[in-house]
Order: structure tokens, then sequence, then C-alpha cells
């Protein structure tokens, strides 16, 4: 005698389903009547706005009036395990398909939840049948490991379930394998009906060129541990914290262990509260480092990856960004990870060192998904190169150096619009330089009694000096090592040359008499 496989109980949460979330289950279920049974579906709702509760109600719904069973699929074991009791609290009897799952049982149950590997080694063993499954949804779904599955569901209605539906591979478009893309609420829209907390951003502008992009289309581990675990890197990040997150707890998002552990004992040594959580932890230190940041208001976290999916701690007051990213979906999951909602927060802020916020915009920008489902390559080609967005930047003087130069109301030069301007008049390239020597003298002297005081506030434009050498450099297109290094050393012996030779006359015009001798 056959068993009879347990679909439902009562419902054990007491959770309501937003007007949103409602609303959405609706649309599906219009396409479940009305497309095809093998038809694909994907779904785009921002972290945070509940996708599991929807497909937890969608899966209860669906038991409840079809005669078939359903599968749910996670690309991680963590995510396994928290769908597997979202859907129990929905009342959905599931059974988790793990490794060491005895599927002896398995036709008792109407509803399976499997990480996307284990199943795989199932499925080729035989182990698991699924020749009454109707429904298929797919968690992460723009992950490439599950397209590998859809062969033995050629007959089952799929949902894949997705913040961000761009896939991860740039040859593999999520458009191969739906047909269709329904966008759920913005993240605009989740803000102003108080559902996730606004994103306060702080960017820095940071020199990545040395960057370099893997097979993958990210940035490369080694390259971004090169660039992130230098002194100066270290120093930004620590200023950026003491500026804008003393005090709050903080989750720190880097590429590459190596990097993260550099970040802790950077912390560490100036005395602040921090753990680092990489993917080689064990079971019990991930669980003791998740409960100490937990509940230590304060705690700074730094880690790799392994905190962007199936992760929700709404304590976080800081994300930070300290690394690049060429992928949006990565963009938004580190975000995301701030913008869980308490009673007492509304908001929370973002520091930026991977000027990821200039490549893709700001978090919650009005992005539209369907464009980017249909023509991934156009959105993707469209973002501006690290060279085309460091163009862009502008050199600003730090306050302490400022200070010195409190005298001048101006203090930048615009290397690219000077150099426009000299080809335009029909003049050498080199009075470029030329005029930039001479604007910084004149703001060394206004602010200066002697030339000695001068020459000293002229030693201290070195990082102003660098930048306009590379702007220059960029604008006449001779960039190499040995170039760019004579033109700075040049830029600074003539700089001090033209104060000593020019000083008397510069501080006349400013002060309208000579200085003293």
């Amino acid at each position: 005698m056959a068993e009879i496989a347990i679909g439902l109980q009562e419902r054990k949460t007491d959770k309501e389903l937003y007007s949103y979330q409602q609303g959405a289950i609706t649309k599906i279920f219009e396409k479940f009547e009305t497309a095809p049974d093998d038809y694909h579906l994907l779904y785009q709702l921002p972290t945070g706005g509940g996708k599991t509760v929807i497909f937890s109600e969608i899966v209860r719904q669906y038991l409840k009036h079809h005669n078939k069973k359903v599968l749910v699929m996670t690309h991680r074991i963590e995510l396994c395990k928290q769908t597997s009791e979202m859907l129990t609290g929905f009342g959905v009897v599931n059974k988790v398909v793990n490794s060491t799952a005895n599927l002896d049982d398995q036709g008792r149950y109407s509803c399976f939840v499997a990480m996307v590997e284990t199943l795989n080694n199932r499925l080729h063993d035989n182990k698991l049948d699924i020749s009454d499954i109707g429904l298929v949804i797919i968690d992460e779904a723009h992950y490439n490991s599950f397209t590998k599955l859809f062969k033995f569901f050629e007959k089952s209605f799929v949902l894949g379930v997705t913040a961000t539906p761009l896939s991860s591979n740039k040859n593999l478009p999520m458009k191969d394998n739906y047909n269709e893309l329904i966008v759920g609420e913005t993240i605009e829209a989740l803000i102003e009906n108080e559902f996730l907390a606004r994103a306060e951003m702080f960017q820095y502008d940071m020199g990545l060129t040395t960057l370099e992009v893997g097979s993958n289309g990210d940035y490369t581990v080694k390259s971004s541990e090169d660039l992130y675990t230098s002194n100066s890197m270290l120093d930004i990040l620590l200023e950026a914290y003491r500026k804008h997150a003393t005090g709050k707890k903080t989750l720190i998002f880097n590429n590459g262990i190596n990097t993260s552990i550099q970040v802790y004992h950077t912390f560490k040594a100036a005395g602040l509260p921090i753990a680092h959580l990489d993917n080689t932890a064990t079971k019990k230190q991930r669980k003791l480092i998740l409960k100490w940041f937990r509940e230590t208001p304060d705690a700074i976290l730094t880690s790799v990856s392994i905190l962007t999916t199936g992760f929700d701690e709404p304590t976080i007051d800081t994300i930070i960004l300290n690394r690049a990213t060429k992928s949006l979906t990565l963009y938004y999951q580190m975000i995301g990870r701030g913008s869980r909602i308490l009673n007492n927060k509304s908001m929370f802020s973002v520091i930026d060192l991977g000027n990821n916020c200039y490549r893709f915009g700001p978090w919650g920008a009005d992005l539209d998904w369907n464009a980017i489902f249909k023509s991934p390559d156009y959105y993707m080609d469209r973002l501006l190169s690290d060279e085309e967005l460091e163009s862009n930047f502008r050199y600003s003087m730090p306050d302490e150096l400022r200070e010195s130069f409190a005298k001048s109301k101006e203090v930048y030069f615009d290397i690219k619009a000077t150099y426009i301007d000299a080809v335009n008049s029909g003049e050498s390239s080199k009075v470029v330089l030329e005029r930039s020597i001479a604007q910084h003298a004149y703001i060394c002297t206004e602010n200066s009694e002697d030339v000695y005081d001068a020459l000293i506030l002229a030693k201290l434009l070195g990082d102003d000096i660098d930048y306009r050498i590379d702007r220059y450099a960029k604008c006449i297109s001779k960039s190499t090592f040995n170039f760019l290094t004579w033109l700075k050393d040049d830029y600074r012996l003539k700089l001090r040359a033209h104060l000593r030779e020019n000083f008397d006359s510069i501080f006349e015009e400013i002060h309208g008499y000579p200085p003293e001798d």
C-alpha cells in the first residue's frame, strides 16, 4: 500500500503577509493557472523584502490546491535550514535533503528542501523520486549552479526568486533559463513604507587601477589583497571607521581572507572590539562569533563573502565595503545586510572604499530590472571602467592640511580644463604644468610670511602634486611608470625654484606691499 504524503499542518507562525507580498503571490498564481506546466518564472524582490515568506506561502497554497509535490533549492546549507524552518512555520511539512538524510521515508513528504550540490548527487544516484514534483522553487536564482539541474525538471513549473535578476556569469544570462520576470516592490517603496532602513552613503575616491579582473568578471583576490593590505589603505579604513562609525555595530566586507585578518589586527591594535570570520571557521566558532556580534553593541565584524546571504542581524548600524566589485548582485547583497529595520532604527550607514557607488549608483536607485533581465550585456557594457571613474575624481585637500592654507579661498586647480583650454588656444601642453606650478606657488606665498615658510608649505603638497601629474599624464596619454616618476620629481624641483625666484613679486601682488627683509 502506497504511503500518503503529509502536506500541510496548522500554520505555526503569526507572520502576516503585507499587501505587496500578497500582491506578488496573486501575480505568481495567475501564472500557475495560465502558463504551461513547464514555464520558468523569475520573481525579483529586494533583500529584506521577505522572499522566503512569500514562497513559503506559495508552497502552502500550492499544496492545498494541487495534487503535486514541491522542491525548494538553495545554494548554501544555512539557507537550507532557514527555509525549512520558515516552511514549517507556515504549516508545510518538509524534508531536508542533505548529505546525511535518510530518504527511505520520502514518500511521506510533499515538500523537499535541498542544497543544490547535494541534490545533484542524490539525483545522479537515483536516490530521490522526483516524478511527482510539480513546482520547483529556486532561492537566490542568480547563481548559475542551479542550471545544471534544470534537465531533471523539464515537466515542472520553475519559480526562481532573487533580489538581482542578473546572472553571476555573463555567458549564462538569466533570460536563457527563464521565460519571464515579475518585478516586486522597489527598495525606495519598502523604505517609504518602513519595511527597510534608509542608507546614508559615505563615498571615498579610491585609486583602484592596480586591480585586475579575473575570468569570473570580478576583481581577483590577489590584486585586491595586494592593494587593500597596504598600510595606506588600512589607515584609510581605520580613519573612515573612526569618522563615521565609532561605537556603532559594524560589518566589514573584504575580498580575501588575508585582507580580513590584516583588518582584524589593525583594529585590534587600535583597541577596538573586533572579530574575524571566514569560511574556514568551524560551526562552533561561527556560532560563538555571531553570538558575540549580536550581543555586543559596538562590535565590529570583519569578513569575506560568507555573510552576504543567509545572515540577518537587524542591529547592524554600519556596513563598510572594504573592497571593490564588478558584481551588481554582490553590491546589493553586502549593503542589504544593514537594511533590516528595528523599532529604533530607520537609518544605517554605508562606507564605500571601493568606488562601488560610483560604479553602480546609490543603493536603492531606480533600476529597470526588466531591461537588465532582457539585455544584461547592454547594462554591463555601460558601466564605467576604473580609469573612467577615477578621471572624474577631484582632489580634496585633507582638513588638517587645508588649515595650513586657510587664507586661500580656493586651492583646487583643474588640470583637465586647463589642458583643454591650452589645446584650443594652440598652446603647448607644457603650459598646463607651468600654470599649475604658478597656482601652487601662489597659495604657498599667500599663506606665508617669507620664502622659507612657502618652501615648507610646498613640501606638504605631495599628494596634490601626484594627483595633478596623474591627471596631466592621462591628458597627454603618456603614463609609463618612469615618465610619471620623472614628472613628479621635476614638478617638485620647479615649484621650489619658482618660489625662490618669484616669492617677493607674488607676495607684493597679494598684499600690496613687499615682504619684510
